[in-house]
Order: C-alpha cells, then structure tokens, then sequence
C-alpha cells in the first residue's frame, strides 16, 4: 500500500471535516487481533490478553472507512501503542516524517494535522488520544 502523499492526507482531511466537523483530522487508528494458530516454536509471544493466538493489524482509516495505511505481522502479546510506535507509519509519525501537511490556522492559531486514536496509543503533536477516564473524578466530568 503507497504511503499517502501530502494532497492525500489533505483530501481525507476535507472528508473527515465534512462527515464530522473535526477539523485537521487525516484518519483514525486501531488495532485488531487476528485469531491464528501458534507457529512452532512462537513460545507465548502470539498470546494475548484476550487468551487467544494471534497477530495483530494495525491500520489507519479514511473517513470513509477505507484503510489508507496498515500493517500486519505483530505479535499479537504486543499491545496498540507498541505495535504502532514499532510500524513504519508509526516510526514516520513519530518522528515527524509522515509526510503531513504543515498545521493549519483554525481559525486564528495554526494547528497541526492529527491521527486520532483510542486510550492505549501514546499522545504526541500528530496523534490525538481521549483523556485518561482513571484520571478523571465526578468533578472533572
């Protein structure tokens, strides 16, 4: 699968902004545990928290629902934000190589294009998380 260019990210991000209203978005992130019989010799690294084998997939959707980046092969004791942290968009991500589009004003101060995800991915400049719900009391919500 070709890695987005900088005109398709901003493509999905005009799709994402006219299904959801969220601004800067170039796609969602998750991963799925795909059920598989333990290789010879695989040890517990194909076990996961789940009590099964497997491996993992991790992709990034359009607003469509259409993958626009995966990666499959991890092992499935891996957890979301290692396996992504380790795939190569995760690297590019990271590390700021991905490709993006430079922050754009919203309205007044530039804000960067952002991945959203789930709580088990690791928040940076690029990708969004929820707010820890154990950190959160009565009072704060």
């Amino acid at each position: 699968m070709p890695e987005p260019s900088m005109e398709m990210w901003i493509e999905i991000t005009d799709q994402f902004y006219l299904k959801t209203d969220f601004p800067n978005c170039v796609g969602a992130v998750d991963g799925k545990h795909i059920r598989c019989i333990n290789p010879r010799k695989g040890g517990s690294n194909f076990f996961n928290y789940k009590k099964f084998y497997s491996i993992i997939l991790m992709a990034v959707a359009n607003a469509n629902h259409s993958f626009v980046a995966i990666d499959v092969g991890a092992y499935g004791k891996g957890g979301d934000s290692v396996v992504f942290r380790n795939s190569p968009l995760g690297k590019k991500l990271y590390l700021d190589c991905l490709n993006l589009p430079p922050p754009r004003c919203l309205p007044k101060n530039p804000q960067p294009f952002v991945i959203v995800g789930d709580e088990a991915f690791k928040l940076s400049t690029n990708l969004l998380r929820p707010y820890p719900a154990r950190e959160l009391n009565a009072t704060k919500l």
